[in-house]
């Protein structure tokens, strides 16, 4: 049988065990080749997963040496501007880890040379793939509580890591909030237009950068999101997936991370002259999933090769949630609001 998508994988650390194990499960898919800096750590991967195919030390030498149409891009942030724009010009598809790239320019970059060339480059956002997020989405968009006007995540966590994350500079907002962020898109159906954002290190932080970061984002639906999160939060943990709130005209819908959302919506009947008026719960409807997080997005990512269509987390839409990082870095930095298309745009080569 002819493979139809023939696969390099950059980067042979510990995330590309899922990425692997995810291309060896699919009938279309042949992994050709292994890249990593250190090419014995490319060696490792093929030996432990029993993969025959030979390995490299530089992207474009692994490409056209194997003939391959497409890129898994599991490196470190770092690289994946140079890897992304490397493959899209010898015409590879590129499925990556976030981020997009580290900066706003390299991002939009990346954008132009996938719209360029007619190769996809999207980026892995494995939060959305999850039926709780997507029976949330719905609660909300079906009208459920009315108009929202007002988003809030609360993101707390004790996160002990050790290695590179306690001495970044802003942990927090450069490793973790993306996934917020993306989450915010998600649930609102909206983009960013705005943000002011203010990070701090708390007493007790064992990172040397900044742990903690508040921001305020307008949408576009002109609802208000606010994020509140800390990486160095000893006690009542949130979920990894982030506390939320969503209200609306008729009532507020909520979910923990942890069980399944519900909405409360004013309870029919004359009200008139109650201070505080009764409420009556609203249960979600479950959603149905294939696959969930990483292969989920995954699924959705080879889909949409085969109905030509855009994946949901393209670059040019994962844009939006990088500039939301991005801008709130900005804006921590200045003391000021920035707005996001003129921060986007300003970072246009």
């Amino acid at each position: 049988m002819t493979m139809k998508h023939r696969v390099v994988v950059a980067g042979c650390g510990g995330m590309a065990n899922t990425w692997v194990d995810y291309a060896k499960g699919r009938a279309d898919t042949e992994i050709v080749g292994l890249v990593d800096i250190k090419e014995e750590f490319a060696r490792a991967m093929a030996e432990r997963k029993e993969l025959t195919c030979p390995t490299f030390t530089d992207i474009k030498e692994a490409i056209e040496a194997t003939g391959a149409n497409m890129v898994f891009d599991v490196t470190i942030p770092a690289s994946h501007y140079t890897i992304g724009t490397t493959a899209l010009a010898l015409g590879c598809h590129v499925f990556g880890e976030k981020p997009l790239a580290e900066s706003m320019s390299d991002c939009n970059d990346i954008v132009r040379l996938s719209e360029s060339t007619g190769q996809t480059h999207a980026v892995m956002q494995n939060r959305r793939f999850d039926p709780r997020i997507r029976a949330y989405r719905n609660l909300i968009a079906d009208g459920t509580i009315g108009k929202p006007g007002f988003v809030g995540a609360d993101f707390f966590l004790g996160a002990h890591f050790g290695g590179f994350r306690d001495a970044m500079e802003s942990p927090l907002l450069l490793d973790m909030a993306i996934h917020t962020f993306d989450q915010a898109r998600f649930i609102a159906g909206a983009n960013p237009v705005s943000v002011y954002c203010h990070e701090s290190n708390p007493p007790g932080s064992w990172y040397a950068g900044n742990a903690m970061a508040i921001c305020i984002y307008e949408m576009s639906d002109g609802s208000v999101f606010n994020y509140r999160g800390s990486w160095c939060a000893e006690g009542a943990p949130t979920s990894w997936e982030a506390a939320w709130r969503v209200t609306g005209e008729r009532g507020t819908a909520i979910w923990d991370g942890h069980g399944e959302p519900y909405a409360e919506i004013v309870a029919a009947g004359d009200q008139t002259g109650k201070f505080i008026r009764e409420y009556e719960r609203i249960e979600v409807q479950s959603v149905e999933m294939k696959s969930t997080f990483h292969h989920g997005c995954l699924d959705d990512m080879f889909d949409a090769l085969e109905d030509g269509r855009k994946p949901e987390t393209d670059c040019s839409d994962n844009i939006y949630s990088m500039a939301m990082v991005l801008a709130a870095l900005e804006s921590a930095k200045t003391g000021k609001k920035v707005l996001i298309a003129d921060f986007m745009q300003g970072a246009s080569r």
